[in-house]
């Protein structure tokens, strides 16, 4: 084999991991922006390119113009339009899991004790809003409560919801296997995308969620349903396994692989949330 074959064939390698490596960053980026308002800029970002090109190519050249000068400011508009969605996107980046989500026997106990304390109050039709942290710091997100430093218990966790309860009303926030605090105040989000008939925990749960990795466990005091909000989509009607389920699926660390990509891949929907 001559030299230049070797060095063909070190091309073709190249080439290959060039591809896979624009492919992965991709996918990576649609995970991020699927359910958010991104997935609209895209699309009218799109659209203004076509626009621009038909423009320039029949001969507007008033509109070729005015569009010119809006893709001049279009990093400023961006920035200031989504700086939330930027913000998560920065934080997720920044972020260590292999470091803060190292699954152990202690997650699971954690996670049971939870599911125990959110099938109770479901049952009782008593109001929860539990903050699980993940990834991304959230106390920059929320107002602070009561600080705890408390391991999870499903007693200590009815103890706190329940209605006689001073801190009650608020968010209790599970960090590192902990209760680090209860009472918090988490920000409401305007979102569009739900109904008059969510509640407030409900969209406090959508907000955190919006703007950080965390997961929520929501126990509606209202129906005595159990919903799960995570990426700033929320699921509805979970019994004690699914609830269990889900959790155990969002906490472990999200490991790269070829089946879990197709199947995002197929499964993905990016207007199906708006």
């Amino acid at each position: 084999m001559s030299f230049f074959d070797d060095f063909d064939f070190l091309r073709f390698f190249i080439d290959i991991l060039d591809i896979f490596v624009v492919a992965l960053l991709i996918y990576w980026l649609l995970r991020l922006i699927r359910g958010t308002k991104a997935v609209y800029m895209l699309l009218g970002l799109a659209v203004a390119i076509f626009a621009y090109w038909v423009s320039s190519f029949v001969g507007l050249h008033t509109l070729s113009w005015l569009l010119s000068h809006l893709f001049g400011s279009l990093l400023l508009i961006v920035v200031v339009v989504f700086q939330s969605d930027i913000r998560r996107v920065l934080t997720r980046m920044g972020s260590t899991p292999m470091l803060s989500m190292i699954s152990s026997p202690q997650d699971q106990k954690v996670i049971d004790e939870i599911v125990k304390a959110s099938v109770t109050m479901a049952n009782k039709k008593i109001g929860a809003l539990i903050v699980l942290e993940r990834e991304a710091h959230i106390l920059d997100y929320l107002e602070m409560g009561i600080r705890l430093e408390s391991l999870v218990y499903k007693e200590m966790l009815l103890s706190i919801f329940h209605p006689s309860s001073p801190i009650h009303d608020g968010a209790v926030v599970i960090q590192k296997n902990r209760i680090l605090a209860a009472g918090c105040f988490l920000p409401m989000t305007i979102s569009t995308r739900l109904g008059v008939e969510v509640g407030t925990r409900h969209r406090a749960a959508v907000s955190i969620t919006e703007e950080t990795d965390a997961v929520v466990v929501v126990v509606s005091e209202e129906k005595g349903w159990i919903s799960v909000a995570s990426e700033g989509h929320l699921t509805y009607g979970l019994d004690g396994t699914a609830l269990r389920r889900i959790l155990i699926d969002q906490m472990q660390p999200q490991r790269f692989s070829i089946q879990r990509a197709w199947r995002d891949v197929k499964k993905f929907k990016p207007f199906s949330s708006l």
